[in-house]
């Protein structure tokens, strides 16, 4: 006889994604392309200068004990823009963290964008997710993750709830780059503390890791040079030939205006999606 938990295991949703492109005549074409369950891929334009790839989430949103993974590799110069339809919603669970886990694997002279759209957590929501890059010598990373703790515009927050995040970022095996968030309980009175939001309820990191040695100096100074049109706190670092940027704000409409700045400083056209 089936349990109640056998019941609610089968009536979660699973996907995978994996996903390889090359370089093919002077332009970045598909060599696999990989779809399990409720996990799309598709390339909306045919641009010469990159692949563009959108994914798409057929299951609505994310819950608990769903578990979704998305594995992309790119060979030897080979250059792509990666980023979601939509912003991925995770609603409430019963107990159970929603899963999500990113690889990306870029060769020799590879560049990724990786820009999905905000990540929306509902009230009593749980997400466990993690974040694996490997950049070999000479590949380029720009990526950006943003995440929403409540819809403000619909008068909601999220006042309990999980979310765990955790990013490794290695070059030529060497880890250069490790960071874990971790919210857990009563979030909306932590989100008031000035140490922790300030109030704020949206907030995203923005990893640069260009491939060639001097390009990190000018790309500092255009974000600063932004300062005062930024509308939510904004700050940039630069170590082990990285350069992270941490914004926090006030509601994801702002997180998002300043967003596309420093994104645009950094010198990454968002994908269309994000402008519709």
């Amino acid at each position: 006889m089936s349990t109640q938990h056998d019941i609610f295991a089968a009536n979660r949703a699973t996907g995978h994604i994996a996903l390889s492109v090359a370089v093919a005549a002077g332009r970045t074409r598909r060599k696999l392309v990989h779809e399990d369950g409720s996990l799309r891929v598709r390339f909306p334009n045919a641009a010469p200068e990159a692949l563009e790839a959108v994914i798409v989430n057929t299951g609505g949103g994310m819950t608990g004990g769903d578990r979704f993974a998305i594995d992309i590799a790119l060979e030897a110069g080979a250059r792509l823009i990666a980023g979601t339809a939509a912003a991925e919603k995770v609603y409430r669970s019963n107990g159970p963290d929603a899963e999500m886990s990113v690889r990306l694997d870029l060769a020799a002279g590879a560049s990724l964008a990786w820009l999905p759209q905000e990540t929306i957590l509902f009230d009593s929501a749980r997400l466990s997710r993690s974040i694996d890059i490997d950049l070999a010598p000479g590949a380029s990373l720009l990526m950006a993750e943003a995440v929403v703790l409540g819809r403000a515009a619909h008068g909601e927050a999220m006042k309990q709830g999980y979310l765990a995040d955790r990013w490794r970022v290695r070059r030529g095996g060497r880890l250069i780059y490790a960071d874990t968030a971790r919210l857990d309980g009563a979030i909306a009175g932590k989100l008031g503390q000035a140490a922790v939001m300030n109030g704020g309820i949206a907030f995203a990191t923005v990893l640069c890791a260009p491939g060639g040695d001097g390009e990190l100096a000018p790309k500092l100074e255009e974000v600063r040079a932004l300062g005062e049109t930024f509308q939510s706190e904004v700050g940039i670092s630069a170590w082990n030939g990285i350069a992270v940027a941490r914004l926090c704000a006030k509601d994801g409409a702002t997180l998002r205006h300043d967003l596309i700045a420093v994104l645009a400083a950094l010198g990454a056209q968002v994908p269309r999606l994000w402008l519709q």
